[in-house]
């Protein structure tokens, strides 16, 4: 059975990048989605076993998934993917329940070491 991914970027080229450097042999299901109440949405679907989340969108940014997921006991393993590299940033992401995060651009060696740390792969 695939596992359910799902990929959150309010930039189409950034979430197509990120699935061209997911591995190629990984048994997914891909979603998308444009901002954190989709993703939330999709997540409620069953589509976010593993959630990719940038962290600057409109509507409700990625802190605010995150915020929403432990507020609801929401299980999913996120991966922050985003621009902004402040260290502030980086330790509340993880303080929210992230299990990494990922400098953008992403490549597909660094996601894959995430993925094989976290036994996801």
């Amino acid at each position: 059975m695939s596992l359910p991914i799902l990929v959150v970027d309010d930039s189409a080229m950034a979430r197509k990048m990120l699935i061209k450097s997911l591995p190629a042999d990984w048994d997914v299901e891909i979603s998308q989605a444009e901002n954190g109440v989709e993703a939330i949405e999709a997540y409620r679907a069953g589509k976010a076993a593993v959630m990719f989340l940038d962290l600057t969108m409109p509507i409700l940014d990625g802190f605010g998934v995150l915020e929403a997921l432990r507020k609801e006991e929401l299980n999913s393993m996120v991966i922050v993917v985003s621009a902004d590299i402040q260290p502030v940033a980086q330790e509340r992401v993880l303080s929210l329940g992230a299990i990494a995060f990922v400098k953008k651009p992403v490549s597909s060696e660094l996601i894959s070491t995430v993925l094989k740390q976290y036994g996801v792969i």
